[in-house]
């Protein structure tokens, strides 16, 4: 699609304030503490803390530089893990067994909530972070433990990924060393055996709220309406409804977005959300 060119220039300005904050305004909010700091409580404006689950080739740092402290200096206990690791490659994760990444989510949401004191956490995933902990939740017992699924672009039925991993899952002789080389990306393909069984019987659990945020210019994660959820207690958020001119692709609306942040936040706080739109880039 076709931006006008007052709208291109518009987004060319909301470009340069989601992907830089003023330095000034940086020092301001900048936490006197990081995240993964296992000395941290929950506030009581804040009670739970926030685990953070990176993408397909993410780890628990690069994919988090921007969210993870906007989340701190907000006052939250942040912490995030490296999943799906392959053996000889230590910091590119969710690679692996989808299934084997959810029970290591299980064990670290665990740590933290005996670290922290807290009894519940809240989960922000972005890509298959978003969709794996659905299989925490529904199969191995998260739905006790997790009050919230905030999924940044998540991978929650699927992607042809442009017509490219269908292509490639069509050709016998690539579907194979594929889905065993890799079995945490090729699970992700729409119609896997994986997907078919973590969607039967509804998208949600009862007793977690969810929220998905996506972008309409993600090519990664496609068609991008696959990545909403249907059920009660979801809210499925398109950037561009709330800001036009937002160009966020798949990897920057995680990496970058302030609008996006805004709205995880609104989602970790619904009792306190504030409306978001095209301003909040600069919030």
């Amino acid at each position: 699609m076709k931006l006008p060119w007052k709208r291109l220039a518009a987004a060319v300005a909301l470009t340069l304030a989601v992907t830089a904050t003023p330095a000034s305004a940086a020092a301001d909010a900048a936490p006197s503490r990081g995240w993964n700091d296992y000395d941290c409580r929950p506030s009581a404006e804040h009670p739970r803390p926030v685990v953070l689950t990176h993408g397909t080739g993410g780890n628990s740092i690069d994919n988090w530089l921007g969210l993870a402290p906007y989340l701190v200096a907000r006052g939250y206990c942040v912490f995030s893990l490296d999943y799906g690791q392959l053996p000889g490659v230590p910091l590119i994760g969710g690679l692996g067994p989808i299934p084997d990444s959810a029970r290591q989510l299980s064990d670290f949401t665990d740590r933290v909530l005996r670290s922290t004191g807290a009894g519940e956490v809240d989960i922000v995933g972005h890509s298959q972070g978003g969709m794996m902990p659905r299989y925490y939740l529904k199969f191995l017992g998260g739905a006790e433990k997790v009050n919230a699924l905030v999924g940044i672009s998540p991978s929650s039925h699927g992607t042809t990924m442009s017509g490219l991993a269908t292509l490639a899952m069509a050709i016998p002789a690539l579907k194979e060393p594929l889905e065993k080389a890799l079995p945490g990306l090729t699970s992700q393909v729409v119609g896997s055996e994986f997907l078919n069984e973590l969607n039967e019987g509804g998208d949600t659990v009862p007793g977690v709220d969810y929220t998905v945020i996506a972008t309409r210019y993600d090519l990664i994660v496609t068609p991008y309406q696959t990545q909403f959820l249907e059920g009660p207690n979801v809210k499925n958020v398109l950037i561009q409804d709330l800001c036009p001119v937002d160009v966020s692709d798949h990897l920057t609306i995680a990496l970058v977005d302030r609008i996006a942040f805004h709205e995880v936040a609104n989602a970790l706080d619904p009792e306190h959300a504030t409306p978001t739109d095209c301003g909040s880039a600069f919030s």
